[in-house]
């Protein structure tokens, strides 16, 4: 039989993070100051972030060092293992090698911490004292609950109601670390209140739970603002995962074909992909990237390429982002973590220049989907990441009928043992699929920002 697991050492660990804003053709746009609408300096972040994350956010050095700190820290869990789904293969009888990057193993159980331990890192070294955040599934406040805990700061969660209320037991590990944890929309911020104003059974946003974040950190000033994804020193710090990916394709002896990551704000597909659209960028590589979004939040495929802003209450930078409008307000679906209405830049202008794709999917589809992969491989993934093994299905199956022997490589971004209650509702067949109406997509663009760049 193939060998299923390839494996690193932690001298293996990356040294440094990869940035792909070195490799991109053309500069991102700039952000812009919601206020005057001019771009933005150094000192107009300086209230929501250690300078050190300022700096990282517009570098274009290809390579940032890691610092020894941060290593020490991910040899907890990382490097983490490539996996050779055999089991899954032979269950859809193709011809297709299909690999899966595992970022379960964490503590925090998703990738999140890669970037979580950073951010922490340059908080703590910087003389922060407290960290304001949001969460969707909870992953990322689970990881930045056990980040803050490792570098003695506090830690503030406003996690997403509808959320909050699937998944209890996410609130409860976020608590057990230390961090205290609110429902948004919360009555502890303006944005909180005056959502519930408008709709006092609100299930929440992305986008309002960072509103109420970025309130919270810059009314306060020992307390700076932590986000999971969207900004490119976030995407660079989950490029561990695919720098790790490279090599052990190479132990495995395959170069991959086809590359796959679901997407909300786009950390996890970002870290295991730009590696190598850095490679395809520089004509190494001639790979097909592919995004994977829910249909109840298709910002990329069904979105507008402009600026716009991050948050619900206009109170972040505009950047330029595939969007469906920051009012718009995401159907309950139980992949939390990809109910966000933006997309990062980054990820943003790649797709935009084609230099990856984005296609989206179904709840029930990617629901089956988890579930051939939990009973064939034997690990229960997020319904994150299930959409990324939607279309690692479908491309396999393609393989099936045309008889090409593809190599297919997805990340498995975390686990799904806190989402129980999702799969219990899908066997017992009462999931739904939301599908986001156009006209309600044109409804929430009207209300885009004017910008005269």
């Amino acid at each position: 039989m193939a060998q299923r697991k390839f494996v690193l050492d932690e001298k293996d660990l990356p040294t440094h993070w990869y940035n792909v804003q070195a490799d991109l053709k053309q500069p991102l746009p700039p952000p812009l100051h919601p206020g005057t609408g001019q771009p933005l300096g150094p000192a107009d972040l300086a209230p929501l972030f250690p300078m050190e994350l300022i700096k990282q956010e517009v570098s274009r050095e290809r390579w940032i060092e890691i610092p020894e700190p941060v290593r020490e820290a991910y040899k907890v869990w990382r490097p983490t293992p490539l996996i050779r789904a055999l089991s899954m293969e032979k269950a859809l009888g193709t011809p297709a090698r299909i690999y899966y990057k595992w970022e379960g193993a964490s503590p925090s159980g998703s990738h999140k911490g890669n970037t979580a331990i950073a951010q922490a890192f340059y908080n703590k070294q910087e003389g922060t004292k407290r960290i304001a955040t949001e969460t969707g599934a909870g992953q990322w406040g689970s990881a930045l609950a056990i980040a803050a805990r490792m570098f003695d700061l506090e830690c503030k969660v406003y996690m997403v109601r509808i959320s909050y209320d699937q998944k209890p037991y996410r609130r409860i590990l976020m608590e057990t670390f230390g961090a205290q944890v609110v429902a948004s929309p919360s009555r502890d911020t303006n944005a909180g209140r005056a959502a519930l104003a408008k709709d006092p059974h609100s299930a929440g946003s992305l986008g309002l739970a960072i509103s109420e974040a970025v309130e919270d950190a810059a009314t306060r000033e020992d307390t700076k603002y932590s986000l999971g994804s969207v900004l490119n020193h976030v995407l660079m710090h989950q490029t561990v995962i695919g720098l790790e990916a490279r090599k052990q394709l190479e132990l495995a002896g395959d170069a991959p074909d086809v590359l796959i990551g679901c997407v909300g704000g786009g950390s996890n597909f970002a870290g295991f992909t730009f590696p190598f659209v850095g490679d395809k960028l520089n004509g190494r590589s001639k790979a097909r990237i592919i995004a994977v979004e829910p249909m109840a939040a298709p910002s990329v495929t069904k979105g507008e390429y402009t600026y716009d802003f991050g948050d619900e209450a206009m109170l972040t930078p505009l950047v330029k982002m595939h969007t469906l409008g920051h009012g718009f307000m995401p159907a309950p679906i139980h992949a939390g973590g990809l109910r966000y209405h933006g997309m990062a830049p980054a990820v943003s202008a790649l797709a935009d220049a084609k230099v990856i794709e984005a296609v989206a999917v179904h709840q029930r589809a990617t629901f089956e989907a988890a579930t051939l992969f939990a009973r064939s491989e034997g690990w229960l993934p997020a319904p994150e990441s299930a959409h990324a093994i939607r279309v690692a299905v479908d491309e396999a199956l393609r393989c099936k009928e045309s008889g090409q022997a593809k190599v297919i490589a997805f990340n498995l971004s975390g686990h799904g043992h806190f989402d129980l209650a999702a799969y219990e509702k899908h066997l017992a067949g009462g999931l739904e699929d939301f599908e986001y109406p156009a006209d309600k997509v044109a409804a929430a663009l009207k209300g885009l920002p004017k910008v005269g760049v």
